[in-house]
């Protein structure tokens, strides 16, 4: 099963347990795979700063697509490339959230900003991504179609209960593309594994799209397979199976 070259793990609900925990099982092969001259990177919609003490633990020194791809970095501490949000795009989600008095974060260069976090200076940040929580079904679904309307952003969720606003055309598979570019890999050499909408496109671009047990619905629809929940250790299986 030599045929997969780099395999790109989702982290929340798949390579992380319910604790936010990496299992052993999972460190295991992580090692394994890279003592055998595979590539593991991290594919994700967390921002680097809460990404990398994990990369850490793993020991990883590889490529990694942050922010649901809003990021791509060559190695832990080399940017390969950054696209951001529009100032006034961050301007009108911001003022959408408060219109619909919803919970709302945004990632910006500088980190995290939320409802709660003093001093937020939407014209003179540097935006990654914007999000809304809400467990109000029809007020969520509300403000995607407002926002799919402006026909500028791409958007997903990583939870059932929100919605994730990237810029348009950028998403887990265009980061991991890119990582595929600068390796000299193609995207059939690749594993893509996660649970939620914003990983849609890289399960659905890669040569192996794995779904999680835990995944929700439409993701398990358009995969190749579904595996077993992050509660038992899914990326140590399916490292084992398909690329050791």
């Amino acid at each position: 099963m030599g045929l997969y070259k780099l395999i790109a793990l989702d982290m929340d609900g798949t390579l992380l347990d319910e604790e936010k925990k990496i299992s052993p099982e999972n460190q295991s092969a992580i090692r394994q795979a890279t003592e055998a001259g595979k590539i593991v990177i991290m594919s994700t919609g967390r921002g680097a700063i809460s990404a990398l003490p994990y990369i850490q633990e793993l020991g990883l020194s590889t490529p990694m697509v942050m922010v649901n791809g809003s990021e791509v970095w060559e190695s832990p501490d080399k940017l390969l490339r950054r696209t951001l949000l529009p100032v006034e795009t961050v301007s009108r989600l911001h003022a959408l959230a408060e219109e619909h008095d919803c919970w709302w974060w945004a990632y910006s260069v500088e980190g995290v900003f939320n409802r709660e976090r003093e001093g937020l200076d939407i014209p003179n940040g540097e935006w990654l991504k914007f999000g809304f929580f809400t467990e109000n079904a029809e007020k969520l679904q509300r403000i995607r179609e407002i926002a799919e309307s402006w026909g500028t952003l791409e958007i997903t969720n990583s939870h059932p209960s929100n919605i994730e606003l990237n810029p348009l055309g950028i998403s887990k598979a265009s980061g991991v593309e890119a990582v595929c570019q600068l390796l000299g890999i193609q995207m059939s050499e690749v594993i893509a594994m996660g649970d939620s909408q914003n990983d849609i496109t890289m399960i659905r671009e890669a040569g192996l799209g794995v779904a999680m047990g835990n995944a929700q619905d439409e993701v398990k629809q358009i995969a190749d397979i579904t595996t077993v929940t992050n509660e038992e250790s899914a990326v140590a299986k399916i490292i084992h199976a398909y690329m050791l």
